[in-house]
């Protein structure tokens, strides 16, 4: 087996090398059109797509996954359609790729051009949501990249089809042969034959947990930007509009949970923690959400909570879970997001432009939102479109990854005759 895995690795990465080549020379228009007729693909195929993803979430229900991975497996129609709507809307954003990003020229007369271009060949490797499949590929190849994408067990199904049906209909409108590829294996040795091919990958991109990432990390010959936890908190400082704080923590963690930016861990000012913590306290209680607690938040709380634990503080619940920590002022509440946090999103909530300031000034987060729910942490909400995901990392992107992270730089530089002697 582990030659076959190998063998067929090595050969989608041959044949994303003459598929990427391809790409990097698809005008605009030409990549748009591509995108359109997947978008209809992709409703054609809805059927199919919805089959097989009954088969994943089979395949969940009996392997005991929680509810909310569940959901975050699911798909349906309305589902379908927002996948084709968000190809679509990659569709109409500007195309990076052949835009002039500095231009200059020397005193000898040699002129200097930096321009943007596709990466190459990028592989993704992600977990359980099917839809992560469609943001890949399709910012991938707006981007003329070559993608070699490697999903979850859980959803192997659901991604097969998905991919199948963007590179069928893509390959209908003019996409290159073998843009879109997907791993059909689910065992970890296929993660392993893949960051190795640092013969053909420019970049590998992991999105999921901490295991798989650092796992990843510790192979990969390439590049990596990695997708950790998102360990996400919102601080209610003294200076707050409780009604905004009660608002705002409730959206963070209620509106969508199994989402990475999804509020976990909940910090109060014990200047406000007597009147603030009862009011949030009945709010979760009332949307059957777990608290874990501090103890000086338990005896303020007034509702049932039970006893947080030093892991806690480190975990992303993806769950209608939430911790919560009473604070001394804004200096601590930096101190515990800088030591437990993921540095992914973190918020607070103040009308103190001095302890916002100090906030978002100091916290070692990719998006630092200041009275804004943390949910608003992604590409779309930021204007970008669909995204790959949001990079915990500094370099080469931080944030939610779109289409202007997907893309390296050249030089182009043009003289008449000019030498160094």
């Amino acid at each position: 087996m582990s030659k076959e895995i190998k063998d067929k690795i090595t050969k989608m990465g041959s044949d994303a090398l003459t598929a990427s080549r391809a790409l990097a020379n698809l005008t605009t228009d030409q990549k748009n059109k591509i995108l359109l007729a997947m978008a209809d693909g992709i409703l054609s195929d809805a059927d199919q797509i919805i089959s097989a993803n009954a088969i994943d979430l089979d395949n969940a229900v009996n392997n005991n996954l929680t509810n909310s991975m569940i959901d975050r497996l699911r798909l349906d129609q309305k589902r379908i359609e927002a996948i084709a709507d968000g190809i679509r809307q990659v569709a109409t954003l500007p195309d990076p790729v052949g835009e002039i990003m500095d231009e200059w020229e020397r005193p000898n007369g040699i002129k200097i051009k930096q321009i943007r271009v596709p990466i190459g060949i990028i592989g993704i490797i992600y977990e359980s949501r099917p839809n992560v499949t469609s943001d890949a590929a399709v910012l991938c190849l707006k981007t003329g990249n070559a993608t070699i994408l490697r999903g979850g067990k859980e959803s192997i199904n659901s991604n097969i089809a998905i991919s199948d049906s963007l590179q069928n209909a893509g390959e209908k409108a003019g996409l290159p042969e073998n843009s879109i590829q997907l791993i059909p294996f689910t065992d970890r040795e296929s993660v392993k034959h893949l960051a190795e091919m640092d013969e053909y990958l420019d970049l590998i991109i992991p999105r999921g947990g901490a295991g798989l990432i650092e796992a990843v990390v510790s192979m990969a010959r390439m590049p990596v930007i990695k997708h950790y936890d998102g360990i996400c908190h919102t601080y209610v400082d003294s200076e707050c509009d409780l009604e905004m704080a009660s608002n705002v923590v409730m959206d963070a963690k209620t509106q969508k949970p199994s989402v990475c930016n999804a509020l976990e861990t909940l910090l109060v000012s014990e200047q406000i923690a007597d009147t603030f913590l009862p009011t949030i306290g009945k709010l979760l209680s009332e949307q059957q959400v777990e608290i874990r607690a501090d103890d000086l938040s338990r005896n303020l709380l007034g509702v049932d909570s039970v006893e947080v634990k030093p892991d806690d503080w480190k975990t992303e619940y993806l769950d209608l879970i939430v911790s919560i920590k009473v604070v001394s002022d804004v200096n601590e509440a930096i101190d515990h997001i800088n030591h437990y946090g993921s540095h992914h999103s973190d918020c607070i909530i103040t009308e103190s432009v001095t302890n916002a300031n100090q906030f978002m000034n100091n916290v070692d987060s990719a998006t630092v939102f200041w009275n804004v729910s943390t949910r608003f942490s992604d590409g779309e909400e930021f204007g970008f479109g669909a995204e790959i995901g949001i990079s915990t990392d500094k370099l080469h992107a931080r944030g939610p990854m779109a289409l202007r992270e997907l893309t390296s730089y050249k030089y182009l530089i043009s003289g008449k005759g000019q030498t160094k002697a």
